[in-house]
């Protein structure tokens, strides 16, 4: 027969007993503790680029945003596409619901309430947003900054098409002179950045560059169209990422490129007093060339061996 400590009883008495009178969940489950109210995210149909939230004080916020004005004819019926709010807190509109931009300050309210009743007012302002890398261009110009050693004159600025005996002589960078992109835009993904569809016309001589250099001298023929290959041929796609501010293009076969989109007209330093002007537009890319001391100062160098930067610059037409 188990032997009982008799002792102990009223202690578990008492606390079955305030067990039972007290649920330590009762104040996180009334809400009671929590005040807060606030917007964590908020998107629109036709949003660029992520949201700004700023918690004014207590019972203020402001939100800026951009809406793509050309996906529409007016702002003054935006849908919600997603909110989401602090714990427990409540919102005078939802998801699905529209706000109306279409007045001096491009603003609209959003009032928050917390579980305990306080509140923020929101002020939502929707900047209009004009997708610019939209339309038909000419290319105009292939430009690398290359060399080993800027530093110490082995670096340069220099157009492909100068140096013409470097390259094959029928179909090297000439070739693309002629061509046509066309960009058009298809949406906008969730995270608010664009995305659609190009055309690179190969122009009235059919051809595209195919960067090949020749052989010369003691430099071996060298193909960098890993280089230089940075726009699909004929169809392809495109998407631009506003947090980062690249533009990424993709091949039929799937492999991508990705630069950035130039608005001039613009001088961008080097370093070591060297400098690219953008007049119109341009895509510039970044490239990791292999230095090499004993061609310092060649062409072989600059456009082969330690390419550093490419610029297709353009010019709208459409």
């Amino acid at each position: 027969m188990k032997k009982y400590n008799l002792k102990l009883l009223p202690l578990v008495a008492i606390l079955l007993q305030v067990s039972c009178a007290i649920n330590p969940f009762d104040e996180f489950e009334s809400g009671n503790w929590n005040n807060e109210r606030s917007i964590l995210t908020l998107k629109f149909e036709n949003q660029v680029g992520k949201e700004t939230i700023t918690r004014v004080d207590d019972r203020s916020g402001i939100i800026h945003l951009g809406i793509n004005t050309g996906a529409m004819a007016e702002m003054s019926n935006i849908k919600i596409t997603s909110l989401v709010l602090s714990y427990g807190a409540e919102a005078d509109v939802k998801t699905g619901d529209a706000l109306d931009f279409e007045n001096e300050s491009s603003s609209a309210k959003i009032k928050v309430t917390s579980p305990t009743g306080k509140t923020r007012d929101y002020t939502v302002i929707a900047e209009a947003f004009e997708e610019t890398i939209i339309g038909t261009y000419k290319l105009n110009n292939l430009v690398v900054f290359g060399g080993t050693g800027p530093e110490y004159g082995g670096g340069g600025v220099l157009p492909m098409t100068e140096k013409p005996w470097v390259w094959l002589p029928s179909g090297g960078p000439a070739a693309e002179l002629d061509n046509t992109l066309t960009i058009e835009l298809e949406g906008f993904t969730e995270e608010g950045n664009s995305f659609g569809t190009l055309v690179n016309d190969a122009g009235a001589d059919g051809l595209f560059a195919d960067f090949q250099q020749v052989a010369f001298g003691s430099y071996p023929a060298t193909d960098v169209n890993n280089f230089y290959r940075k726009i699909p041929t004929g169809t392809g796609k495109w998407s631009r990422n506003y947090a980062t501010g690249m533009v990424t293009f993709t091949f039929a076969d799937g492999t991508t490129s990705t630069g950035r989109f130039v608005e001039g007209p613009v001088t961008e330093s080097l370093g070591n007093d060297y400098s690219k002007t953008v007049d119109n537009y341009a895509f510039s890319f970044n490239l990791n060339g292999t230095d090499d001391w004993n061609s310092i100062y060649s062409d072989y160098d600059k456009f082969i061996k330690r390419p550093r930067r490419f610029w297709i610059d353009l010019e709208k037409v459409e």
